[in-house]
């Protein structure tokens, strides 16, 4: 693959560190947006070849100027990883709805705002790649992560409406839907609603004990989907949507299966609507 110039959001952690570096070491140039000085430190301490740009992806009349800048001091962008997202962890009887709200801000709002500020720059360049980066959890539900899935969820609709309409412009758009990988997620960058309902303890206590117990242990290896995601940015022709991790593979194949059956078991309800 030629050179390529990268844009990562929340490229100080996670899959965005990992995306980055895997794109230096490939030859690529990389701009990673940070939301802090001391997040851009951190950065430019483990990546010092990172062009850094302090961007905060909720502030989202920003966007627009924020990529301009980039693209004016780094030149043209061909490849957005959509990256920036964290998780909520709450029973949905007991999260306020001032979590939810947040939860979209950032995972649905925040991506869309990055990438609308790409599109006509793609559009009119008629050529690049966006990578939206959701989860298994945008496929699959869970108890425990109604806000997360659901904003997982929108973004994966999204990405898919954005794929077909700017297809006929040679840009291309995939949503990556990660498994269980060893980041953060779990840990640190998850946000936590307190538990308050008794009702709920036997369904999410053991759910939220085993996710602690495996934070740090997942299967998934960062390094090798950063790996992953060089190669789906070096095809012609990319999916609408590439699983990463084994986890992911069979979740998502057994929804698959339960759809199947709910849908012939209730056929004959279903057909007997129409005129």
């Amino acid at each position: 693959m030629p050179e390529q110039t990268f844009f990562i959001t929340g490229a100080n952690s996670g899959f965005g560190l990992a995306i980055a570096r895997a794109a230096l070491e490939a030859g690529h140039r990389v701009i990673g947006t940070v939301r802090s000085q001391t997040a851009s430190a951190s950065l430019l301490e483990q990546l010092p070849d990172v062009r850094v740009v302090l961007c905060d992806v909720t502030a989202f009349d920003r966007m627009p100027a924020i990529v301009a800048q980039a693209e004016e001091d780094h030149g043209p962008v061909d490849v957005l990883i959509n990256n920036a997202g964290y998780g909520h962890e709450g029973i949905l009887e007991e999260s306020p709805l001032e979590e939810m709200r947040r939860q979209f801000d950032v995972n649905v709002f925040g991506a869309v705002a990055v990438a609308k500020a790409f599109l006509p720059r793609f559009r009119e360049r008629r050529s690049g790649f966006i990578v939206n980066v959701t989860s298994m959890g945008g496929l699959i539900t869970m108890p425990g992560i109604a806000y997360y899935c659901g904003s997982k969820f929108a973004l994966q609709g999204i990405s898919e409406v954005m794929r077909a309409e700017m297809a006929p412009f040679g840009v291309h758009v995939t949503a990556l839907c990660p498994g269980s990988f060893r980041t953060d997620w779990a840990g640190r960058s998850m946000v936590r609603t307190e538990r308050s309902i008794a009702d709920y303890d036997a369904l999410f206590d053991p759910i939220r004990a085993a996710r602690h117990e495996k934070d740090g242990k997942q299967l998934g290896d960062p390094a090798k989907l950063a790996a992953a995601v060089l190669q789906l940015v070096a095809s012609d022709t990319p999916p609408p949507q590439l699983l990463l991790g084994s986890d992911a593979l069979r979740l998502v194949r057994e929804r698959i299966s339960r759809m199947e059956r709910e849908i012939a078991d209730w056929e004959e309800l279903t057909r007997s609507t129409d005129g």
